[in-house]
C-alpha cells in the first residue's frame, strides 16, 4: 500500500526562481539536510536533470535511489519517478510552481506517493514523511528566500 503526503507552501520568490532552485541537482547538498551525494547521471534535451542519483542520510540509515524527472509543458512544473533503489519500490511525485500577487510571489504545490520494499511501523513512517516534507517545503523555501533579491 503506498504513503501519499502532499503540502503547499508560499515563497517570497517568483517560481522561476523556485524552478531554478528546484532543478539545481547539484545544489541540494548544501541545503537539503538529509541528501548526501547527488549525481546528475543523465541530461534531457534541454539540458536539465533527467536521470538524478541521490545517497540520503535518514533515521541512522544510508540509502540510495534514482530518480527520472519529467518537466513536460509547463515550464514550471517537475514531476519524478523511481527508476532504482535499495529501500524503496515505487516512488513518484510532483512539484508545481503557481504565480500569486501577480507573479512576485510563489505557491509550491508538493505532492510525494512511496512505496517501501519492507513495511515500517506507523510511527516511523510519519516521522519519515515529516522529514521528507520539511526538506520539500521548508529546506526549499530557505534556499529559496535566501538568494532571493
Amino acid at each position: 500500500m503506498s504513503d501519499h503526503a502532499a503540502e503547499r507552501t508560499e515563497i517570497d520568490a517568483s517560481p522561476a526562481q523556485c524552478f531554478a532552485v528546484a532543478t539545481d541537482f547539484e545544489s541540494y547538498t548544501e541545503w537539503a539536510s538529509d541528501i548526501k551525494e547527488v549525481e546528475v547521471v543523465a541530461f534531457d534535451d534541454s539540458g536539465k536533470g533527467g536521470d538524478v542519483a541521490f545517497r540520503v542520510a535518514a533515521m541512522g540509515r544510508s540509502t540510495r535511489y534514482t530518480l527520472r524527472y519529467s518537466y513536460g509543458s509547463n515550464p514550471l512544473r517537475m514531476s519524478w519517478r523511481l527508476i532504482e533503489g535499495d529501500v524503496m519500490e515505487r516512488i513518484d511525485g510532483e512539484y508545481e510552481f503557481v504565480a500569486i500577487d501577480e507573479g512576485n510571489r510563489c505557491e509550491v504545490r508538493y505532492y510525494v506517493s512511496v512505496d517501501m520494499l519492507v513495511p515500517l511501523p506507523g510511527f516511523v513512517k510519519r516521522r519519515a514523511e515529516a522529514k521528507i516534507l520539511h526538506t520539500a517545503m521548508e529546506d526549499l523555501k530557505a534556499r529559496v528566500e535566501s538568494a532571493a533579491p
